[in-house]
């Protein structure tokens, strides 16, 4: 089959940390055949990471989530609906090709309904995607998904060997981070720490109270910024409230007030990010922020970033990684088995190394 012309659709539809990890499979297309029609289906919230990705011809947004709902609900019929919709969308483009790198029963079926003759998927641990593929990656030893999302490509005789993830950000981001940062008196003179407390897996996340004491330490000349959804106001605010009046004027929150590519402009302009195993992580690579990041059920080996300046703790209880969304004992003890003293030791030590100690 001539691919040179071919149309092709990648499909992955969330979270946002692995629509980050799948960008390097749509520069290997791009750069492997660049007259190709690349397309990429993906759900909100992630898609606003690809709006302004020069390697995608076309974005598709099919929202995943009312589909979701309905089977959990168990209304089968209204979840055939939504995969109608879903079905309409891509078999108007006429694809040759379909890259399935999220390797799920409902984005074999979504493959499937493209009506491509091609449909290569990945080998990974979930369910029945694999029924619906007309082939699969190689096997492979490599665990980081990055590169078994690659593997994707071999069935096409396509060798990718840059791993790296990337996000652009559109011009109409120009100028976005200094302006922001000024309204919130956030001065880029001063070293920024970024601060993420809030997961979407209970399983990953470090208790509040940790990161106000690991915060505390910081010098005085550091400001504090934390990031988050609307959802994690309170959480955030309770950790304000418990850092104290010492603190008024050096920690802000932004928490819901930015979409994910102003979350991006912001992280250019900042001196590091300290988060658990979470999106705005990814993000934060993707930009060329340095991190610091803890991990419990999952491990930096597998999700973590592969470039870049980026520091990992590792749990050391013995039963990670389980790669559970919730702590199958209800007690999240891998991720409090991270001290607040190691973390807070480490985040000197990083913090020194990218001169924002000022000597000290």
């Amino acid at each position: 089959m001539d691919l040179s012309h071919a149309r092709i659709l990648i499909i992955r539809l969330s979270a946002i940390g692995d629509v980050l990890h799948a960008t390097p499979v749509a520069r290997a297309l791009r750069r492997a055949l660049p007259e190709a029609h690349i397309a990429w289906l993906v759900s909100p919230p992630a898609d606003e990471l690809l709006t302004a990705c020069p390697e995608i011809d076309e974005l598709l947004v099919w929202d995943r989530r009312p589909f979701d709902r309905a089977v959990s609900r168990g209304k089968f019929r209204e979840a055939w609906r939504h995969l109608r919709e879903a079905r309409a969308l891509l078999l108007s483009r006429r694809f040759d090709v379909v890259l399935d790198v999220q390797d799920l029963l409902l984005t074999g079926i979504l493959a499937w309904l493209s009506g491509a003759k091609r449909r290569i998927g990945v080998r990974e641990r979930h369910e029945g995607a694999g029924f619906f593929m007309t082939e699969k990656a190689p096997k492979m030893k490599e665990p980081h998904k990055v590169r078994r999302y690659l593997a994707a490509l071999a069935p096409l005789g396509i060798k990718a060997g840059d791993a790296r993830i990337t996000l652009t950000l559109p011009a109409s981001l120009d100028g976005f981070a200094a302006r922001f940062f000024a309204a919130r008196a956030v001065s880029p003179a001063r070293s920024i720490v970024l601060v993420s407390l809030c997961t979407t897996w209970q399983s990953k996340e470090w208790p509040p109270e940790r990161f106000v004491a690991v915060l505390k330490t910081l010098p005085e000349d550091v400001q504090i910024v934390f990031l988050g959804s609307s959802a994690d106001c309170p959480v955030i605010e309770k950790a304000i409230v418990s850092l104290g009046k010492v603190w008024h004027g050096r920690v802000v929150s932004i928490a819901g007030e930015t979409s994910l590519l102003e979350t991006a402009a912001l992280m250019k302009e900042a001196t590091l990010l300290l988060c658990p195993d979470t999106g705005p992580l990814h993000i934060a690579a993707a930009v060329g922020l340095a991190t610091l990041s803890l991990w419990g059920p999952t491990r930096p080996t597998i999700y973590g970033p592969l470039h870049g300046e980026n520091v990992f703790l590792e749990t050391p209880y013995p039963c990670a990684p389980c790669c559970k969304t919730r702590c199958p004992r209800g007690t999240n003890d891998c991720m409090k088995a991270i001290e607040a003293a190691d973390v807070a030791k480490k985040l000197t030590q990083v913090l020194a190394q990218r001169g924002s100690l000022r000597g000290r």
